[in-house]
This record gives C-alpha cells, sequence and structure tokens, in this order.
C-alpha cells in the first residue's frame, strides 16, 4: 500500500484543525480575564498555525499507527499538542538567539517590543518584549499539556504517553542550555556539537514524538526500540540539515536572514567540522567571526567559503547521508504496519532533503 502527498496533507489539514478549535476555546478564556489578552491570543494563534511543516505530529500519529493504533480525531488531537511544545521552543529559541524573524514574520520579543514603541508606552521597550514572550513561551508549554489531556483518549493511554510527553520536554529544555552553554564556552568539539544535536533536537523532532505515539497504542517493547534505532539518526540528520541551512540556506525559504547561525555563534556539527579541519589561520578567523551580531553580508559569504572550502560542508552532508542510511535500514526492520513504514519513508526524505 502507497500513500499519497493528499494523504499526508490531509494529516496536517487534520492537525491545524485540531489547533485551531483549540486555540478558539483558549482565546475566549483569556478574554473572560481582560480584554487586553486578546493580542497574546492573536499572537498565540498567527504563531502556531501560521507555519511549520508539523513533522512532530506527524511523526507521532505514524508512530501509533505502525504501532497498531486506530485512527480517531482524539489521536490526532493528541498528537497536535506536540506543537505547543514546539512553539514554546522556537519563540524561547528566538529570544536568546536575539533573532528578528521567524518563518519571514518578526519574532514574538520583536512583535511586542514594536507593540510597546508604537502605543507609546513607558519603560523599556525592549525589556516589554522580552518578558513577553518569555511568558508566551511559558503558554505554550503550559497549552501542550492542556491540550493533550483534553484530546478524549482514554486515561490509561494519556499515562502511557505521559512518561515520553515529560522526558521530551525536559529533554529539549537542558538541550538548549546545552547549546547555550557551548556558544557561551566556545566548545568546538564534534563531540560537544553531536551531543546538543541530539538533545536539542534530534529526541524530540522524531525519536520522542514516534515513541510518543507508540506508547498512546500500547506498542510492545519490539516496536519501541525499533523507533528509537529510525528515529535517533533521523532526527540528528534534520538537525544537521537544519545547521547547513542556518549558514547556507535561502533566506527567500528559510525566513530568516543569511548567515544568523554565524552571529549567532552557533558552534553547529558543521561549525565543528570547520574547526577541526582548518589550521590554525582558518580556525582563528572563524573564532574571530563567529558570534559577531554585526557581522555583514560580505562576512557571511567570507565565512560560507571558508567552511565549505576546507570541507566541512562536505563531511557534514556525508554525515547526514549515513544518518539517514543508517535510520532508513532500521526502519526497513522494524516490526510495523506497512502502511506507517510507507509514509515514514516519505517523511524521513522530508526531515532531510528539505530546503526549509
Amino acid at each position: 500500500m502507497t500513500t499519497s502527498p493528499l494523504e499526508l496533507a490531509d494529516l496536517r489539514h487534520r492537525v491545524d484543525r485540531a489547533l485551531a478549535g483549540f486555540l478558539a476555546t483558549q482565546r475566549a478564556l483569556l478574554l473572560e480575564i481582560d480584554p487586553a489578552l486578546d493580542e497574546v491570543a492573536g499572537t498565540m494563534s498567527a504563531f502556531v498555525l501560521g507555519g511549520g511543516k508539523r513533522l512532530r505530529p506527524a511523526f507521532a500519529y505514524w508512530g501509533f499507527r505502525g504501532a497498531g493504533g486506530t485512527d480517531s480525531d482524539a489521536v490526532v488531537a493528541a498528537v497536535s499538542a506536540l506543537e505547543f511544545v514546539q512553539a514554546s521552543a522556537l519563540i524561547h529559541d528566538d529570544l536568546m538567539d536575539r533573532s528578528d524573524t521567524r518563518r519571514g514574520e518578526p519574532s514574538v520579543h520583536r512583535r511586542y517590543e514594536t507593540l510597546h514603541v508604537t502605543s507609546g508606552w513607558r519603560a523599556s521597550a525592549s525589556g516589554f518584549g522580552d518578558a513577553a514572550a518569555v511568558l508566551l513561551g511559558d503558554l505554550a508549554l503550559v497549552w501542550s499539556d492542556e491540550l493533550l489531556h483534553t484530546a478524549g483518549l482514554p486515561l490509561d493511554a494519556v499515562a502511557r504517553a505521559r512518561v515520553v510527553f515529560d522526558r521530551m520536554r525536559t529533554e529539549v529544555t537542558v538541550g538548549q542550555y546545552l547549546d547555550v552553554l557551548t556558544q557561551a564556552t566556545a566548545d568546538t568539539s564534534l563531540e560537544r556539537a553531536g551531543k546538543v544535536a541530539r538533545f536539542k533536537a534530534a529526541k524530540y523532532t522524531v525519536e520522542r514524538p514516534l515513541l510518543f505515539g507508540a506508547a498512546l497504542a500500547g506498542g510492545g517493547p519490539a516496536v519501541h526500540e525499533a523507533y528509537t534505532a529510525f528515529g535517533l539518526p533521523l532526527g540528528e540528520a534534520f538537525q544537521l540539515r537544519d545547521d547547513v541551512l542556518g549558514v547556507f540556506g535561502d533566506p527567500e525559504r528559510t525566513g530568516k536572514p543569511a548567515g544568523d547561525d554565524l552571529r549567532e555563534g552557533k558552534r553547529t556539527y558543521l561549525v565543528a567540522s570547520a574547526f577541526e579541519a582548518l589550521g590554525a589561520d582558518g580556525r582563528a578567523e572563524l573564532d574571530a567571526a563567529l558570534g559577531d551580531p554585526a557581522l555583514d553580508d560580505a562576512g557571511v559569504r567570507r565565512l560560507r567559503a571558508v567552511i565549505r572550502d576546507c570541507g566541512a560542508l562536505a563531511a557534514t552532508e556525508s554525515r547526514i547521508a549515513a544518518l539517514e542510511a543508517e535510520a532508513l535500514d532500521a526502519l526497513k526492520r522494524a516490526p510495523i504496519e506497512d502502511e506507517a513504514r510507507t509514509v515514514l519513508f516519505a517523511l524521513a526524505e522530508a526531515a532531510t532533503r528539505r530546503t526549509v
């Protein structure tokens, strides 16, 4: 049995409907508290519904189906809760990185900084924007809990999935801390870059959503082991692709300024590979420019050339290909339903060969 792009798009539409319905309910609740919270409701709706690939709900849903679960709107609502975890991570990540945009629109802290300025309010506009982003990111994490618990699934299924859900949220949070720590300590080792990639993104993008879906379905140990063997390398490949796009991506497609990862000083696998391959002069040049917020387009082009010419880009692409092959080999042998296997193959390709 094959699964068409239309069927994959149908799941995305169902996830969007679940999110829109939940957000409408939350808007009504916020307006009961204070009319000023209409801005918060609008921001959350625009951020959650305004883009995103819905990969995490897709991996969770097909992880559920692969483990023998039967489709229902309640399952779709439950896996949609992962989008609020993603929203929380992105809002906070943009704040920590001082990113101006997300998906081609102002980041949340910039949106509220602008609101402060245009409204003529008192005190610090940037401080207000920062505070709003912290609180809205926290609110998204709170709502991830609420959507999971109100999805309509049996309590025993929710209890099984809750173990994975909690572990996933801990991992992505401490993974983000390790990312910040790595930038602060200027650690350029491939070992540290790999660990950050695993915990900041790999596990919560693929492995944990798959295990979340399997737990909802009551899948056994063999399914969980197969999903880990597939999900961990695929998730790491996904993050390495993200790292490549952060330096070499087209801003028209990524919605982020070119070279933002370089200005933010991200110590990614790509950058760590460059430090390993370069001589002393090249390492000094890269180290001096990395993390400079004033790095102009010419400086970005120069660092791109340094990273490409030393072989780091090719090494990272080779690593992505090896991780994808490892993941697909594990998927071929996984004891799961054939329809889910077919879809997971397609999702794997979308995760590693994307341009956004």
